[in-house]
């Protein structure tokens, strides 16, 4: 596993991370139930090679299965491996004030085991962008009051936002509040790499990437031209390696139920086979 910057926060983070959201989702992606002492078993196991494999960025949120993923996780590292990690979670934003974020960031902490978060998100609703409603809510009807008072009581250390939709971050940049964003940038979705990224990156904001395999989208799409692609080319090894080639982005967050899952992700992170970004891009003949 190699390490990248987390901007201006100064952590080393592991350039694929662990994503919780199918921890806690039933049948998210596939057959999986959460609450069963099976999929318990699965969970640490998973955790404990991913953290032996040198994973250190793990991401959940309280609505991936109303809690679960945190509980999931925060079993996962009970024991000693908290220490290992740069733990990361969310907190739903839309009508809430400052009393409730406390709230919800107090129940995430029980959930999983800490006294402390490493970085807490504003959780970004799905396929939505941010309006300027949105953005002065937030920073002036409570969630933000939270997130900086958490921060002075030490049970966060740092402070983002996420958003599918990464164009309407560009007033939450512009802030300096925030010293980490999670945006959806992948081998489909590829506007962030002209806007939100450059930016950031002049900033010193760590980005962290989000559906970095497309949540299985591009893999389906090329299957449908070519039944046997697979057998020419690794897709999941084709998108992730197509986000680790940008240096501006400090990890990409992959979801993981078993220890295979991520054994196969930090072969990928080993190869480093990375791609000419620029060249792919360039609308210009070159020479």
């Amino acid at each position: 596993m190699r390490y990248r910057r987390l901007g201006r926060t100064g952590l080393q983070v592991s350039e694929v991370g662990v994503g919780g959201a199918p921890l806690g989702i039933e049948d998210y992606l596939e057959k999986w139930s959460p609450d069963t002492a099976e999929s318990e078993r699965s969970v640490r196991d998973m955790l404990s090679r991913a953290i032996g494999l040198g994973y250190n960025y793990i991401d959940t949120a309280p609505s991936y299965g109303a809690g679960r993923s945190e509980e999931l996780i925060g079993l996962g590292l009970d024991g000693g491996l908290r220490s290992k990690t740069c733990l990361a979670t969310k907190f739903l934003w839309r009508g809430q004030d400052k009393a409730a974020v406390m709230e919800s960031v107090e129940a995430s902490l029980r959930r999983l085991r800490t006294d402390y978060v490493d970085v807490l998100q504003i959780h970004g609703d799905t396929g939505y962008a941010y309006t300027p409603e949105d953005f002065r809510w937030i920073m002036e009807s409570g969630p933000m009051e939270a997130m900086q008072q958490l921060r002075e009581q030490g049970k966060v250390r740092y402070l983002g936002i996420t958003c599918e939709e990464p164009v309407s971050l560009v007033p939450f940049l512009e802030t300096d509040q925030f010293d980490m964003i999670q945006i959806k940038y992948n081998v489909i979705h590829q506007g962030a790499w002209h806007n939100v990224i450059p930016l950031a990156a002049k900033l010193d904001v760590g980005v962290v990437v989000m559906r970095p395999l497309t949540s299985g989208i591009f893999q389906k799409l090329m299957r449908n031209a070519r039944p046997d692609i697979e057998e020419l080319v690794d897709l999941n090894e084709l998108a992730l390696n197509f986000i680790l080639s940008e240096p501006a982005i400090a990890s990409a967050i992959v979801g993981a139920r078993r220890p295979s899952e991520v054994e196969r992700n930090n072969a990928i992170s080993d190869a480093a086979r990375r791609i000419d970004l620029g060249e792919l891009q360039d609308r210009r003949v070159r020479g």
